[in-house]
């Protein structure tokens, strides 16, 4: 299915299913069977949606865990997803090669299974990194599947495929099984539900967050160190006592660099029998750029040759943070009973900023709210990103081409390359230091960060959206021109060409949706009518036919 237009027009044209495809690619139900094994046997997202024994979560546990996407798969739904994907922030884009799951599984004692355990995962399977927000709906959802099996699911599925298309900047009015979520224009939700007549809700603070300082408490006084691993890229391993905890942890790992998108792979819940544990622990090469959350004491010994390995404990714990001062060196972890701590023979970048842990350190004494915890280091992070992006960002500035330069009668100009020699020079005047009170060899992080997969991702994004708004430029300056007056003095067959040309950069504009100024689309057309006009009556019934669409 082909669908374009703009969003709302477009989800006028959407199919049955294909809204809940917009949310959820699937449903699974994993049951856990004595003789079988895991049901769902030929994927390994059975083996993803349970704990390993040995992590011994009785009752409800969640988690969530991501997969590679299979070549072969391609979504009908892709020109439509692009659109509705194209504002929304980095965090909050769909993945492109990967699958999340999240996942509710329940494990009770029933004395009438072979097991003696009720074993049962419900599993979410989508694209967006939502985080929060698919927990908070497997929530509603899998209580009640539990209790009522499959025909609440079918209910639900149907519900979800009412719903709007997940698009930041507007206000999601969300009913599913008599709860409604509201998603506001900052993508974050509230759930309500009528109970005894008045209507009670709840505010989630955030759809796509973990919490950082509940996740990052049992290392908190290394997170500066762990900031520059995440944004270098380097292979990190999270050994946790619970999938809850290595995924929430690996989230948090991965969302500390934020406004800056992580683009190397990362497994919030890896497991033995993942497709690529082969690659991701053999010995015969360097551990890849990728960070994986495990369980499973086995990992203690397959990933001891990993540079940088964080050890978290129980986080309920609150006595050990004046215990973990030290980095550990990776000898001493031999189990994964190790005691909690990040174990590596890194040397950080940048001398350690003790304001932030005092800070943090004086607000567990005075028992501020974790919420408020949670906001002071995202703010910090967001801050050391900031000064880390900001001279990145001034120096590709200086790469764009004067305006003055593009003409409409020309290519547009080129992009100039990015020199690191070039860019290393700007720093003595330009650089963090500007923005960061933080000293340290920032030369070096910077050197280090250039041959990262975070810059080489960063970098295609931001070469593609310039070269995108020198197009738009050129497309600007060419509705300027006076294209009849121009024609008179060319032939019929350069009349055509010029049509023909002026009709893909049209089609190009809109296909991308092309930062251009209002009414410049409009005008373009007037422009190519008006030159299809001045042109032989035989030659109008051929420009004015439609082209074919892609199929």
């Amino acid at each position: 299915v082909s669908v374009s237009g703009r969003l709302h027009g477009s989800e006028a044209l959407l199919l049955p299913w294909d809204r809940f495809s917009t949310w959820l690619h699937c449903i699974c139900v994993v049951g856990f069977d004595l003789e079988l094994g895991q049901a769902v046997e030929k994927t390994s997202i059975c083996y993803l949606s349970f704990p390993d024994s040995n992590s011994g979560c009785l009752g409800d546990t969640q988690f969530c865990f991501r997969f590679r996407q299979g070549s072969n798969r391609k979504s009908s739904l892709g020109c439509f997803l692009e659109t509705t994907d194209r504002d929304a922030p980095p965090c909050l884009k769909r993945e492109q090669g990967h699958y999340y799951g999240y996942v509710y599984f329940r494990q009770v004692r029933d004395k009438s299974l072979k097991r003696g355990y009720f074993q049962k995962s419900l599993v979410l399977i989508s694209k967006l990194p939502y985080v929060t927000f698919y927990h908070s709906l497997l929530k509603i959802l899998a209580p009640e599947y539990f209790e009522k099996q499959e025909p609440c699911l079918e209910a639900a599925c149907n519900d979800i495929d009412r719903w709007p298309t997940p698009q930041p900047g507007r206000i999601l009015t969300l009913p599913i099984m008599g709860v409604v979520i509201k998603v506001d224009q900052k993508m974050n939700a509230c759930v309500c539900w009528f109970q005894s007549d008045s209507l009670v809700s709840i505010v989630l603070p955030t759809i796509h967050e973990v919490d950082l300082f509940r996740c990052f408490y049992p290392v908190f006084f290394h997170i500066q160190m762990l900031w520059e691993l995440v944004l270098l890229g380097e292979a990190l391993v999270v050994m946790a006592p619970s999938p809850a905890e290595s995924s929430d942890t690996v989230l948090a790992l991965v969302s500390c660099i934020s406004p800056l998108r992580y683009c190397s792979d990362f497994r919030p819940y890896f497991t033995i029998h993942d497709s690529e544990f082969k690659e991701y622990t053999t010995r015969t090469q360097a551990p890849p750029s990728v960070i994986l959350g495990v369980t499973n004491p086995f990992f203690a010994k397959t990933l001891q040759h990993w540079p940088h390995i964080i050890r978290i404990g129980d986080m309920k714990q609150t006595g050990e943070m004046a215990k973990q001062m030290k980095v550990k060196k990776l000898k001493n972890l031999k189990t994964l009973d190790s005691k909690p701590g990040v174990y590596t023979a890194y040397k950080p970048y940048l001398n350690k900023d003790e304001d932030i842990i005092k800070q943090l350190q004086k607000g567990v004494q005075q028992k501020r709210p974790s919420a408020a915890q949670n906001a002071i280091l995202r703010r910090y992070f967001l801050e050391l990103t900031q000064s880390f992006i900001i001279p990145l960002e001034r120096y590709l500035a200086s790469l764009m081409p004067l305006q003055k330069s593009i003409s409409p009668w020309k290519s547009p100009p080129q992009l100039r390359p990015f020199i690191q020699q070039d860019f290393m020079k700007t720093l003595e005047k330009a650089g963090p230091q500007l923005t960061s009170r933080l000293k340290g060899d920032w030369i070096g992080l910077y050197r280090h960060f250039l041959k990262s997969p975070n810059f080489d991702g960063w970098f295609r994004n931001r070469r593609r959206e310039m070269t995108q708004k020198l197009e738009a430029l050129h497309l600007e300056a060419l509705c300027e021109e006076d294209l009849q007056q121009r024609i008179q003095k060319h032939t019929e067959v350069e009349a055509v060409d010029l049509v023909l040309k002026l009709k893909d950069k049209l089609s190009q504009a809109e296909k991308e949706q092309m930062p251009v100024r209002p009414g410049t689309l409009a005008k373009l057309r007037a422009h190519i009518e008006a030159v299809i006009l001045a042109l032989p009556e035989d030659l109008q019934g051929i420009l004015h036919k439609p082209s074919t669409p892609d199929l």
